[in-house]
């Protein structure tokens, strides 16, 4: 009787472990398409003229050369989260896809946490919220380490 037990437990952790790898991988794949997806529209609309860019094309010669901070003072490029305040020009629309791919681990780690949170693991849904809140942190800029 008891080893019908442990394999009904040992059972139930398995089924549980495909449910948790499924959502991470179905919540992942969605993130990473539309992070694809937002790379090629931009660069679509940046390559056809749909979308004028932020630096015109016969400026950037004479400014790839420039210290980076040069740079960004000669062309009012904002440093940061600045970007997105330029992000419909063409040449910066890129960011967006770049930006939905660095984080395209969140959604999952949301998913993972909600599932954690719904069968009460509180243990594991802390660990998610933790991760999910370095990441934001890391995100926000709030620790630039001195630059």
């Amino acid at each position: 009787m008891t080893s019908e037990k442990i394999t009904a437990a040992q059972e139930l952790h398995a089924q549980q472990q495909r449910d948790e790898s499924l959502r991470y991988a179905f919540l992942l794949d969605w993130s990473t398409r539309l992070g694809v997806l937002a790379l090629l529209l931009g660069f679509a609309a940046y390559v056809s003229g749909i979308l004028p860019p932020h630096v015109s094309l016969d400026q950037l010669p004479g400014l790839w050369g420039l210290p980076v901070n040069e740079y960004l003072q000669r062309t009012a490029t904002p440093m940061g989260w600045g970007w997105l305040a330029l992000a419909h020009h063409g040449d910066m629309s890129n960011l967006i896809g770049i930006a939905l791919l660095a984080g395209s681990s969140m959604a999952p780690l949301l998913g993972l946490m909600l599932l954690y949170a719904k069968r009460k693991d509180t243990v594991y849904a802390v660990i998610c919220a933790i991760i999910l809140l370095v990441f934001l942190l890391a995100a926000s800029g709030l620790l630039t380490g001195g630059h």
